[in-house]
């Protein structure tokens, strides 16, 4: 008997000292709805399920190394877990003034200097490898493998490098494709994020955070079974100079994608989870893991609305001086700025000679310095376009000499890339600028990864198929459905330089693209809308000010919508593709935008999301005849309380836009 006992009591200590990795590890949100199941036996991968429905199957994750897998033959050391961890996030010039989150954590540490971490929250899961070697390593590749039960419906933007090419190095503008997994094209690469729809309104939004000194991710598939993989460019080891402005772009890579500090972490890969459309504009968590703020005080940085040149080629008229890049064309534009409280006036490419590079010379017809004086003495400031690799090629010196001049910062174009160089260019970029007190907005730029967190003079990116694109492209390509798209991937990960403003508006069957005299697809009321429904801490006047003066009462609304200081920001009502309204809160007062796509739509307001109290509202709406004269608008002015409700009719491409003030 004494034998059988003692057996008895080797077994019970022999299965609670079991390896860690001999079953299953299960890490759930807070609320208890999603759980993740991590496999460490043999190879790592996890699933993911949500209230039971798995949404994603085992998929392997890992790092390829010169010499062994991590995520092959793994062996648990040790498993940390926090449960319940609260964060309050203060977040400047974002969607929310600042933002409560709850997590579960799973720290799993593996043999091999080799470990992962899994947060759970409400809102999505997120996991990051990290390697803590004592030596430097060479990453050859990472495993992320993305394994779905079923055939499910995906949005993806696609490069826009044809097949044979380097399809890596693209401005990162494109339409959303919508396919089934299997349909995903297997001659291209999607850029992130994506979405994947898995029915029941429930979708997955794939996102990275926190990458630096790293190369950002894609993703592809293979045409016949229900996986995706993730991607990566590989590092350059040649670049090249190219006309007409001086970009350095690569010309060879080598066969691994970075080079990097064998202790370190990696990027977050997030899979947001929504049950509903309306809660994926408002996702934080790529701002939420992000590297906290490394500039320090900030109270510096200066955010608002632009008065853009480029955009509308420098089109004003009814002057009696030759319009251009010269000195009393950017006072003119200086004037209605000032005229219209816009913050900032941009001069974009040529105020210095491109080909040459040297953003230190300024072109002889402008007098910058008088340019800066000029502006201060009216309220309004200065910001200098430049290609990324010219100011970088230049940064302490630029840096230096136009923040003594006054200049407020600086709209970088033409990365094209997020391979490693591109993104270690880009931190050192950022960590100079501000230094010398200068923002930034990344332009020809790869989608949020947080860098708005961590370098909070990073006020803006492009990363987004935006109004420029109506300079040259055909109703074909279906702006309209873009714009109620984006807001509910694209934005997910972060603000939108979107440039909106045209008050050249026209019907689907009316659209041209005319490069110098460029419209917009839709009606004057979807672009009003915009001012309200994108993020967007610094934001364009994009068309010119002679059409804005003709256009005073819709100039006047423009201004009149804040972005900057934003408490609040909540999606009242929309759906993915066809229509979006969201409101933002700033003191007592909010503003209010909807969009649809070419369907018009009718739709009712509840104001119930107001305090208490009486408001008045100015409304702008798509006017009777919008469907087809697309400039045609409705101003109207009346009260509400939070017990009214309001029918908004939206044309074709139409929308509306109100503020809503406590009276």
């Amino acid at each position: 008997m004494t034998n059988i006992k003692s057996l008895c009591l080797c077994l019970l200590v022999a299965l609670v000292c079991l390896p860690l990795g001999a079953a299953d590890h299960l890490l759930k949100s807070p609320d208890g709805k999603l759980v993740v199941e991590i496999d460490t036996e043999g190879q790592l991968k996890y699933a993911l399920k949500r209230e039971g429905q798995l949404l994603l199957d085992k998929s392997l994750i890992g790092l390829v190394l010169e010499d062994r897998v991590l995520g092959e033959n793994v062996k648990v050391r040790r498993v940390n877990r926090r449960s319940m961890v609260e964060e309050t996030i203060v977040s400047p010039h974002y969607r929310f003034s600042s933002f409560n989150l709850v997590y579960n954590e799973l720290d799993i540490q593996l043999k091999g200097s080799f470990g992962v971490i899994f947060r759970a929250y409400n809102e999505g899961i997120a996991y990051r490898l990290y390697t803590t070697a004592k030596e430097g390593l060479t990453i050859r590749d990472e495993v992320v493998q993305m394994n779905f039960p079923k055939d499910y419906t995906t949005y993806m933007a696609y490069s826009t490098v044809k097949p044979g090419k380097d399809q890596y190095a693209m401005a990162f503008q494109n339409l959303y494709t919508k396919s089934s997994v299997t349909g995903v094209k297997t001659d291209n690469i999607a850029f992130l994020p994506i979405t994947v729809d898995c029915g029941n309104e429930v979708k997955l939004t794939l996102m990275e955070s926190d990458l630096e000194d790293y190369p950002g991710m894609f993703v592809k598939g293979d045409g016949k079974s229900t996986s995706l993989q993730g991607t990566f460019a590989r590092y350059p080891t040649e670049l090249k100079s190219f006309a007409p402005r001086a970009m350095k772009r690569v010309v060879e890579r080598a066969d691994y994608i970075a080079k990097t500090e064998g202790k370190r972490t990696y990027p977050w890969r997030i899979w947001a989870v929504s049950e509903r459309d309306t809660e994926m504009p408002v996702n934080n968590l790529v701002y939420a893991l992000a590297s906290p703020n490394r500039i320090g005080d900030c109270s510096w940085i200066k955010t608002g609305k632009v008065a853009w040149d480029w955009w509308n080629d420098w089109g004003i008229s009814g002057v009696d001086f030759k319009a251009g890049i010269n000195m009393k064309t950017y006072k003119y534009y200086i004037d209605f700025a000032a005229d219209n409280h816009i913050e900032f006036v941009v001069l974009d490419e040529g105020w210095y000679d491109p080909g040459k590079g040297d953003m230190l010379t300024v072109i002889p017809e402008l007098d910058l310095p008088e340019l800066v004086r000029y502006g201060k003495s009216k309220g309004v400031d200065l910001i200098l376009w430049a290609v990324f690799n010219v100011l970088d090629d230049q940064l302490e010196a630029a840096c230096k000499k136009y923040s003594e001049m006054g200049i407020s910062g600086f709209k970088i174009d033409f990365l094209d890339r997020d391979d490693q160089t591109a993104v270690e260019m880009t931190y050192r970029i950022a960590e100079m600028a501000a230094k010398y007190k200068l923002t930034l907005d990344l332009h020809g730029f790869y989608k949020p990864t947080g860098l708005n967190r961590t370098y909070p003079n990073i006020i803006n990116f492009e990363s987004v198929f935006g109004m420029e694109e109506m300079k040259w492209s055909t109703v074909a390509k279906d702006m309209m459905e873009y714009d109620v798209t984006m807001p509910y991937i694209r934005m997910m990960t972060g603000p939108v330089d979107y440039t909106p403003g045209a008050m050249r508006n026209a019907s689907k069957k009316d659209f041209k693209d005319i490069y110098y005299n460029p419209m917009s697809q839709g009606t004057r009321c979807h672009q009003l809308a915009a001012y309200v429904i994108h993020d967007s801490p610094l934001t364009m006047l994009a068309d010119n000010p002679t059409i804005y003066k003709r256009e005073q009462e819709c100039t006047d609304f423009i201004v009149s919508i804040p972005n900057k200081n934003i408490e609040e920001t909540r999606v009242l009502q929309g759906k993915l593709g066809e229509s979006v309204v969201i409101a933002r809160k700033i003191g007592s007062s909010w503003y209010v935008g909807g969009m649809t796509d070419w369907t018009a739509r009718e739709i009712t307001l509840d104001f119930g999301f107001l305090g208490d109290g009486t408001y008045e509202v100015v409304l702008f709406r798509d006017g009777v005849n919008a469907d087809k004269q697309a400039e045609d608008y409705k101003k109207e002015i009346f009260t509400v309380t939070p017990d009214s409700e309001k029918k908004i009719r939206m044309a074709s491409g139409g929308g509306f836009a109100m503020t809503v003030v406590k009276k």
